[in-house]
């Protein structure tokens, strides 16, 4: 029996999720689904609370993406993503969440790659997500 081969990759895409907020991180989480786009792989989430934990998971390497929320209390995640694109090599593309439209400048000067605002709408997380795991994708060197 012979089945179709699939389109998308097998291994899952890493996509590290930072608030301090268990809700706010559930929300991202059910917005994206287990998979931003039929083209790419499931995702597997990374979910982290505290800036420091941020920090040295971002050290260790292996994540696609990031979803930060910049009402993120002590360390806004505004703050997070401009530290990340100042601090770690080759940074992973950075998704904001903010809960205003007018922090968009904010979301400008951290340097994130794409921004989406509160209340979530499932199919503009999904977007903007596939987007920056596309690119990345892409631009991944192949392993020898």
């Amino acid at each position: 029996m012979s089945t179709a081969p699939s389109s998308a990759p097998e291994s899952p895409v890493k996509v590290l999720v930072y608030s301090d907020d268990a809700n706010t991180r559930a929300q991202i989480r059910m917005a994206i689904g287990r998979r931003p786009a039929a083209d790419l792989p499931q995702v597997e989430f990374i979910e982290l609370a505290t800036q420091p934990a941020v920090v040295e998971r971002l050290d260790q390497g292996g994540v696609d993406a990031v979803i930060v929320d910049a009402e993120a209390q002590p360390a806004g995640g505004l703050g997070v993503c401009r530290q990340a694109k100042d601090e770690v090599y080759d940074c992973p593309p950075v998704l904001a969440v903010i809960a205003r439209r007018d922090d968009g400048w904010l979301a400008t000067w951290s340097r994130a790659d794409a921004v989406v605002s509160l209340p979530l709408d499932p199919m503009a997380v999904a977007q903007a997500l596939a987007g920056l795991l596309r690119r990345r994708l892409e631009n991944r060197l192949p392993a020898l």
